[in-house]
């Protein structure tokens, strides 16, 4: 556990201290993009952030690379050196995007381009644990994978509306699928628990947790495109690899972890992005515009309309996120008996405090009707 937290640290600290360096570059040269009606933000602000993050990500994955405690996982590098190769292309079309404000399309070929690197350096989904479900196509296998990628990158774009909130919503995810894959990694060897996804998982927690003091409202700089695409590619890549180990040639050695948790911590870490691609496709599919196309009918814009303020509603939706990925982990590998009531009791909770707007608005409505 030592070696993670080190990671962890000195992705944090590399995050921290080398984005304000690229706040005042993104000032300095880049085109200042004007605050747009479906903006929470105020006035224009810089969208270099990802690139301290890629920054802090690559350090603390070449940082592990000299630690004698990884040394499992790069005696095999392929993984890892795709995982470097898609940072490199994020981070080039990522600054690209912030300067030319490319058109969708363009971005979407890169993102499959970023799924199709993944695949040829070993990452690839084969089967799934629902009903013994096996891809047995190599094309499909492809496919399918780089859907994955692309989704959860997207999914990850889709809620960057709300100072602190990708940012916020990532370190969770990244803190909660860490611990499921260091627990794994505990379960399979008493020796080593050197896991891939567990690496993935700390420098990305690192890196968002370095970054968030800068992000948070009022935001002095944002993640652009190269942040929230290298985001959602590490947390696609920690999934599809859990995944693979679990249902691998040596599955025997997982078979006191429960079958469906690479499905369901997935869907749990990232409900919320998830939940909210889902419903930006079928809103804007529905009104007969494009899937990319922008709007302001996000989770965190409906948030704001209920009456919270942007810090609040970010908080809320960070309350939301962690109750729902860390749920899943509990519930299926801690006591239940005592897991469930806390849980239950955590989601009457947050329901509650989302809601208070307008149960406060309906109880001044009723004092109001009884003085009457």
């Amino acid at each position: 556990m030592r070696s993670y937290l080190l990671l962890i640290g000195i992705t944090f600290i590399t995050s921290y201290l080398v984005t304000p360096v690229f706040r005042a570059i993104g000032a300095r040269f880049m085109p200042k993009i004007p605050v747009r009606d479906r903006d929470v933000h105020e006035k224009p602000t810089p969208k270099l952030g990802g690139v301290a993050i890629i920054l802090g990500l690559a350090l603390g994955i070449g940082l592990a690379s000299q630690m004698s405690f990884f040394d499992g996982i790069f005696r095999a590098p392929e993984p890892i050196l795709g995982v470097l190769w898609a940072l490199l292309i994020i981070l080039v079309m990522g600054v690209l995007d912030d300067l030319l404000d490319l058109r969708w399309w363009i971005k979407l070929i890169g993102q499959i381009g970023v799924g199709l690197v993944i695949v040829k350096h070993g990452i690839i989904l084969k089967a799934l644990p629902v009903g013994a479900l096996h891809f047995d196509s190599p094309v499909v296998q492809v496919a399918v994978t780089v859907v994955i990628i692309v989704g959860t990158m997207n999914a990850i774009n889709f809620v960057d509306g709300l100072d602190g909130l990708a940012a916020g919503i990532s370190a969770i995810g990244a803190a909660t699928f860490f611990v499921y894959s260091y627990m794994l990694a505990t379960r399979v060897s008493a020796e080593d628990y050197a896991n891939f996804s567990a690496l993935l998982c700390a420098v990305l927690l690192g890196a968002t947790l370095g970054f968030l003091p800068h992000n948070f409202r009022p935001a002095s700089i944002f993640m652009g495109e190269s942040g929230v695409l290298a985001i959602g590619m590490l947390l696609a890549v920690a999934t599809l690899a859990v995944t693979g180990d679990v249902l691998g040639e040596d599955a025997y050695r997982f078979r006191n972890v429960p079958a469906f948790m690479p499905v369901l911590l997935p869907l749990g870490v990232m409900v919320l992005p998830y939940l909210d691609l889902a419903m930006s496709i079928i809103r804007r599919t529905a009104n007969g515009k494009s899937p990319f196309t922008a709007d302001r009918g996000h989770i965190h814009h409906r948030m704001l309309d209920l009456g919270h303020p942007p810090a609040v509603a970010a908080l809320i939706l960070y309350a939301w996120a962690a109750l729902v990925a860390s749920g899943v982990i509990v519930i299926s590998l801690g006591n239940r008996k005592v897991a469930i009531p806390l849980y239950v009791a955590g989601f009457v909770c947050v329901t509650l405090v989302t809601w208070w707007p307008i149960l406060k608005r309906r109880r001044k409505r009723l004092a109001r009707s009884r003085k009457v």
